[in-house]
């Protein structure tokens, strides 16, 4: 199944209160919201928490647009490694307190102490 697009996510809500949108979408709005601020830089805790699994692609494909079309870094905190390989263009992963590791996706992910310490992996 193809990952849905944001307005195919969004439509049915056009005419719906914020405090009322599930928490994926009001993501999207905060992000949105603080896009029309013209910021160069935007923090996001978890972007995909709270999103519906077969909407995440769509979601984080429609963030990493917008933040791309405006030249607006972006930075990041995520748990979902297929997020974060897919999405993130530098990554470090943190153990207890210090960064055990800093780098392209691929190079940290393939980390020994990351895989066996952050990814629970050998």
């Amino acid at each position: 199944m193809a990952p849905r697009d944001a307005d195919q996510i969004l439509a049915p809500l056009d005419l719906t209160f914020s405090g009322s949108l599930p928490e994926g979408h009001r993501k999207l709005l905060d992000v949105a919201i603080a896009l029309m601020l013209e910021p160069r830089l935007v923090i996001m805790d978890e972007p995909t928490s709270g999103v519906a699994s077969e909407d995440k692609h769509g979601v984080m494909q429609t963030l990493m647009r917008a933040l791309d079309e405006r030249n607006v870094t972006s930075w990041f905190v995520e748990h979902d490694t297929d997020i974060v390989l897919r999405y993130a263009t530098r990554v470090a992963a943190w153990i207890d307190g210090r960064i055990a590791a800093d780098g392209k996706p691929a190079d940290v992910f393939a980390d020994p102490v990351v895989r066996r310490e952050v990814l629970g992996s050998r």
